[in-house]
């Protein structure tokens, strides 16, 4: 039987949709090297890094590009995951992303180091989530059609 008011069914374009996470990694990793080269470099600021992700790789400038760039393709992984199975999948995606960036912001605060150092760190942490959240947002919107 067939409706005549009846709407297609959403459909989610994945390859577009990873295309656009994996291009959000690379912006998450390069503002991470210019807030890192800033803060640390210019300002000679103590930065409270993420924990060293990749073993081999021990640079204060390599380390925060790598946790950035996984921190997007995660993210990417969980909308990808929320636009497939949940109703109203981007106002959970903006909470859980909004969320867990307040808690990396928060972070090097509870950390014990200088207040120069918490808030330079802080703020890079913040405009990595803000960016992870508004770009993915963005192409969640151009990847999932009806949705």
């Amino acid at each position: 039987m067939t409706y005549p008011n009846a709407q297609p069914a959403p459909s989610l374009d994945a390859g577009r949709l990873w295309a656009g996470g994996a291009a959000t990694a690379v912006v998450a990793a390069l503002i991470a090297v210019v807030g890192v080269l800033i803060a640390a470099g210019v300002f000679g600021l103590t930065l409270l890094g993420p924990p060293q992700v990749v073993g081999w790789w021990d640079t204060l400038t390599g380390n925060w590009a790598i946790f950035a760039a996984l921190a997007a393709l995660v993210a990417t992984a969980i909308l990808h995951v929320l636009l497939i199975s949940t109703p109203r999948p981007m106002a959970f995606f903006r909470w859980i992303v909004g969320l867990a960036t307040v808690a990396a912001v928060a972070w090097p605060f509870a950390a014990g180091i200088p207040t120069s150092g918490a808030i330079a760190s802080a703020i890079i942490y913040a405009v990595i989530g803000i960016a992870i959240m508004s770009i993915l947002s963005r192409i969640a919107v151009m990847a999932y059609n009806g949705g």
